[in-house]
């Protein structure tokens, strides 16, 4: 939750009162600080946090986009991207974090695949969310 100084609250509630018809203004900004508490502790939204700081690189997108050819070894994704194998990790611990990818081991070589279902129902959720 997060805490407003009083000195900003009165702040805001005038400026709440230039923009709304404000019969009660304690109320009012009661009720908004609700609804962003809601927000926060919304799962879906946070999910979606996840999902949007999990494609928030060019480089991921690049190795979502390799995935959803064929599964690929992270020696493949180095090619592709022309990055370290260090570089590849760190993104794929990201997309693995978010659920979009997932990796296994065949012999001495890890592999990753789209986990299709997930990055769609992200997709879907963010459209649901964001609809008027």
């Amino acid at each position: 939750m997060v805490v407003i100084k009083p000195k900003r609250e009165v702040e805001i509630k005038k400026m709440l009162c230039g923009c709304e018809t404000c019969s009660n203004i304690d109320s009012y900004f009661m009720n908004l600080k609700k609804l962003g508490e809601n927000y926060e502790n919304d799962e879906e939204i946070n999910s979606l946090a996840a999902f949007s700081l999990a494609l928030n690189s060019p480089e991921r997108l690049i190795i979502l986009k390799a995935l959803s050819e064929k599964d690929r070894c992270v020696c493949e994704l180095e090619a592709i991207l022309n990055k370290s194998q260090s570089t590849i990790s760190h993104h794929l611990r990201k997309l693995v974090s978010a659920e979009l990818i997932k990796g296994w081991k065949k012999d001495k070589f890890t592999y990753y695949s789209l986990l299709r279902n997930n990055l769609e129902k992200n997709l879907s959720l963010l459209n649901e969310h964001f609809k008027t």
